[in-house]
């Protein structure tokens, strides 16, 4: 993956660059952090330091501890200049946000902080993504300021229109949003369009299905889950930045779809069913990650009324089981992932059970018993079941308590795993 050095200059949207920092650590990406000294009034630097894992520099009369290297290398042994050693071992180098202020000393060449300093010694692609009050973005010299830069090569990721910092205002002027500046990066670094991936899924076809089904009672009702999608979506994040070709079935997901995504929306597991057999014939690599209904009711015409009723008793049947269709009609060099959300005690042996029975590669533990995992959580925990080929054994890997971005990760390092073969 890349190496992303990100620069924080001052502004309340500072608190979004911890969260590109978070989901570019979780996508697997190194990154090293430089902050102005006033950027450090909104976010301060241990919070960037616990996110990217290594220190953070504001100053370049400080020392840098690791000497100019990113977390994924081993400091030189001589002590170089900071600022020169980290722009010669970045990909690209990103400012966000980028203050106004920030913005027209780069335009005209100043050097009077760490970050200016560095991107002036930067042989690597630079982004600014402005952020600021929409009447400092729209004066004439920033406008000016901006378009000097993007004649010297420099892109700019550029700011949304909504609610700003001063309360009551609106306009243009707020930071891109984190998943979009992270998209911004991998299309500077595969100017074709495609991030640059680590070459595990480069070209590959991946499917993923997100969210839950609902099945209806009625025209208006619904049996339902609780998942939002969340997992689902930050393996489509993670995939398509290591270089796949991503669709995402998202089956009732309220939230937005990573840039880069192609995405199938689905409602039912009979609908979830049909769209997945369709994508699966052109696809590689299957995470089954949403949560399909076992069991529908059997739906009554028009909308059922309460009057008259002491109470309703519905009549469920099972639905079809999609990933033990797809599994028994997959090709030679096709992976197939599997999900199981367990509750409480057994769930182990249950998920083996499931790699087993639906002839699967992977099958993907959690426990929905907690509540600060699972469904609806930022959060998850998982255990990794893989088949080990010919003997009909299996391999675990625990993935503790993280981010589910990280969790992301670490499935696809096992999906590569197990296509080393192919």
């Amino acid at each position: 993956m890349s190496r992303i050095l990100l620069g924080v200059s001052g502004g309340i949207a500072a608190y979004k660059s911890l969260e590109f920092v978070r989901l570019a650590t979780g996508a697997g990406h190194s990154l090293r952090v430089i902050q102005t000294p006033n950027s450090r009034r909104f976010v301060g630097e241990a919070s960037f330091a616990a996110l990217s894992g290594a220190p953070v520099l504001v100053s370049e009369f400080a020392r840098d501890p690791r000497r100019g290297a990113f977390p994924d290398q081993a400091p030189p042994a001589h002590d170089p200049i900071g600022h020169l050693e980290l722009v010669a071992n970045a990909d690209i180098f990103l400012i966000a946000p980028a203050s106004a202020n920030t913005i027209a000393k780069l335009a005209n060449g100043l050097a009077d902080n760490l970050l200016t300093s560095a991107v002036l010694a930067a042989p690597c692609p630079v982004l600014v993504a402005p952020a600021m009050n929409n009447r400092m973005y729209e004066h004439a010299a920033t406008q000016q300021n901006l378009a000097t830069l993007r004649e010297r090569g420099v892109a700019v990721v550029e700011p949304g229109t909504g609610r700003l910092a001063s309360k009551g205002e609106e306009g243009i002027g707020r930071l891109a949003e984190p998943a979009e500046l992270l998209a911004a990066c991998g299309r500077v670094l595969a100017p074709d369009g495609a991030p640059r991936g680590s070459g595990g899924l480069d070209g590959l076809a991946v499917l993923v299905t997100a969210g839950g089904t609902r099945e209806p009672i009625d025209s208006v009702r619904f049996v339902g889950n609780s998942s939002s999608g969340r997992m689902g979506l930050a393996l489509a994040a993670a995939a398509r930045e290591r270089g796949a070709e991503v669709t995402l079935i998202a089956a009732n997901v309220a939230l937005p779809a990573p840039p880069g995504v192609r995405v199938v929306a689905v409602r039912t597991a009979a609908e979830l069913q049909a769209a997945t057999q369709r994508e699966f014939e052109h696809s590689e690599v299957l995470l089954m990650a949403a949560a399909v209904a076992d069991f529908a009711p059997v739906a009554a015409p028009g909308k059922i009324k309460k009057q008259g009723r002491e109470r309703l008793e519905l009549v469920l049947e099972p639905t079809a089981d999609v990933l033990s269709g797809l599994a028994a009609a997959r090709r030679p060099g096709q992976t197939l992932v599997g999900f199981a959300a367990e509750d409480g005690p057994g769930g182990l042996e249950n998920a083996r059970g499931k790699l087993a029975a639906k002839g699967l590669d992977a099958v993907v533990l959690n426990d929905i018993s907690r509540s600060d995992i699972g469904f609806d959580a930022a959060e998850n925990e998982v255990t990794i079941l893989t088949s080990a080929a010919g003997n009909g054994a299996t391999a675990s890997e625990h993935v503790p308590r993280a981010s589910k971005e990280q969790v992301a990760g670490a499935i696809l390092d096992a999906v590569e795993r197990l296509r080393e073969g192919f």
